[in-house]
């Protein structure tokens, strides 16, 4: 047997509304929320003095100019010095093994890892001798 579907009518009730009216807050009421938006603003900047956000933003700029400048004296001068001593126009990056194991090959890019190493250990030592050259390890406060 086939099931036959029932549709059921809705009775839809219609309502009419009378237009709102918006009532203007008093004045103690548009105090009261200012001075919650006041508490939760001075929060928030307090927040960002304390932990040294802008300190840590700041750091991070220069520190991300500072790592593309490293790179760039890497590429410019100790990569041909590797070239060099590699004998390949191609230098560090291209340096690889290849294992063959059960039919299959497999290429090691040692040299793109090498490579990455010494721009890191570069760039590590030229934030280490700012930070000592300038004295900016002594200028942190000791927290009570």
């Amino acid at each position: 047997m086939a099931e036959k579907k029932v549709a059921k009518k809705v009775a839809v009730k219609k309502t009419t509304t009378k237009k709102s009216i918006i009532k203007k807050p008093s004045v103690a009421v548009l105090k009261e929320k200012v001075g919650a938006v006041k508490s939760h603003g001075g929060g928030f900047m307090m927040f960002i003095r304390e932990q040294g956000v802008v300190g840590l933003a700041v750091g991070l700029a220069i520190g991300t100019a500072a790592g593309d400048t490293v790179k760039k004296l890497v590429t410019a001068f100790i990569d041909p010095l590797v070239q060099l001593i590699v004998g390949s126009q191609q230098g560090l990056q291209a340096a690889s093994f290849t294992v063959e194991f059960a039919g299959r090959r497999g290429e090691f890019l040692y040299g793109a890892f090498i490579s990455s190493l010494i721009t890191l250990l570069a760039v590590a030592f030229v934030v280490y001798a700012i930070v000592h050259f300038l004295k900016l390890d002594k200028l942190d406060k000791k927290k009570d």
